[in-house]
């Protein structure tokens, strides 16, 4: 069984709450899980206390067991010093401008160039 720790949604409409909780990978987002390790609530502000609860006993427990933090989870843990903070990630090459894109945003900057040094 592989197990993950991840955010299961929660609260009303347009009012999100999360629950941070270990699942099987399997199963739905909203679906059964093993056990429920913290909150979070995006509807705080950053610097609130609550906006993120974790119990950091019971999820080293999980990690010690082989449970696998969501990128979001992740970004929590490494923030809360419970594990390395995950390496920030970046945009994927697939969605960089393609050949002509990047031939005419240089010509345009050139033009702009020359515009501004002749003025």
């Amino acid at each position: 069984m592989s197990l993950k720790i991840r955010l299961a949604r929660g609260g009303a409409k347009k009012r999100p709450f999360y629950p941070i909780v270990v699942a099987d990978s399997r199963s739905p987002r909203d679906g059964r899980f093993i056990e429920k390790l913290g909150t979070y609530n995006p509807m705080l502000d950053r610097g609130h206390a609550d906006r993120v609860t974790l119990k950091e006993e019971r999820i080293k427990h999980w990690l010690g067991v082989g449970a696998l933090p969501s990128d979001r989870v992740a970004r929590f843990l490494g923030d809360a010093g419970i594990m390395e903070k995950p390496a920030v990630r970046e945009t994927p090459h697939k969605s960089t401008p393609k050949a002509k894109a990047q031939a005419r945003a240089q010509e345009a900057e050139a033009a702009a160039g020359a515009a501004a040094g002749s003025a």
